[in-house]
C-alpha cells in the first residue's frame, strides 16, 4: 500500500515558511499569507510566491539554519517506521522545500520511500525569492499519481493524510482519506480525522494496515 503524507501542518508543526522568515524579519507575513491559503482563501501557488518573494537576498546560510529547525511531529518518526517496518511505500508531498524534510528526518533518523517538494532557487550565496517545482502549480492528486505509477502500487490502496486546501486534491482521490486536525474547508473530503500521531497509529491498525 502507498501512504502519502503531506509535511507542513501534518507530519511537522513546523511552518518552514515562518522559520525562514523569522531570519529577516518577514515571519508574521509569512504565518498571514500561510493561514489564508490553508483556509482556501488564497490560491495555493499566488500565496507560494507571495512567500518565497519575502525571503529574497536571505543568505543562504541563514536559509539553511532555518531549515535545520524543522522538527517532524511526536510520534511521526514511529508512524513512518512502523509503515515502512510493514511493508508500505511511504511518500511525502509537499508545497514546502525537499531541504527542510529532510533535516527533519535526519534528525530523527528516519527515511521514506521518496520526497515531492520545492525548492528555493539560490544564486551567489542568496536566495532569489524565486521557487521551482512539482507543487507550485501542480497539485498533489497528480503527484499521488505519478508516485503509484511509479512504484506499479494499486491506485486503489492509496492513503492520503493531510490539513491544509493544497492536500484537497490528494485526499479527494486516495482510497482512505484521513485529515489531521484538518481546516474546517479540508474535513469534509475526510474520511477519517485524527489530532495526534497516535491517534493516527491507532487508525492505522484499527484499518489493518499496521
Amino acid at each position: 500500500m502507498l501512504i502519502a503524507f503531506d509535511f507542513d501542518g501534518t507530519l511537522s508543526d513546523s511552518e518552514m515558511t515562518v522559520l525562514l522568515g523569522s531570519q529577516n524579519g518577514t515571519a508574521d507575513d509569512m504565518a498571514d499569507i500561510t493561514e489564508r491559503a490553508m483556509n482556501d482563501e488564497l490560491e495555493y501557488a499566488e500565496s507560494l510566491r507571495q512567500r518565497c518573494e519575502l525571503l529574497a537576498d536571505l543568505d543562504d546560510d541563514l536559509a539553511q539554519g532555518a531549515f535545520d529547525e524543522v522538527r517532524l511531529r511526536p510520534g511521526a518518526a514511529d508512524v513512518i517506521a512502523a509503515l515502512r517496518d510493514a511493508g508500505h511505500y511511504v511518500t511525502i508531498l509537499t508545497g514546502g522545500f525537499e531541504r527542510g524534510v529532510a533535516a527533519a528526518l535526519e534528525h530523527e533518523g528516519v527515511t521514506v520511500d521518496s520526497i515531492v517538494a520545492n525548492r528555493l532557487l539560490v544564486e551567489d550565496g542568496q536566495l532569489t525569492g524565486d521557487v521551482r517545482g512539482p507543487h507550485i502549480t501542480g497539485t498533489k492528486d497528480n503527484s499521488l499519481e505519478v508516485v503509484t505509477s511509479v512504484v506499479d502500487a494499486d491506485p486503489t490502496e492509496t492513503v492520503a493524510v493531510g490539513d491544509g486546501a493544497n492536500d484537497l486534491p490528494m485526499l479527494q482521490v486516495a482510497s482512505l482519506a484521513i485529515g489531521f486536525d484538518p481546516k474546517p474547508a479540508v474535513e469534509p473530503a475526510c474520511h477519517e480525522t485524527v489530532e495526534t500521531m497516535e491517534e493516527l497509529g491507532d487508525l492505522l491498525e484499527a484499518e489493518g494496515i499496521l
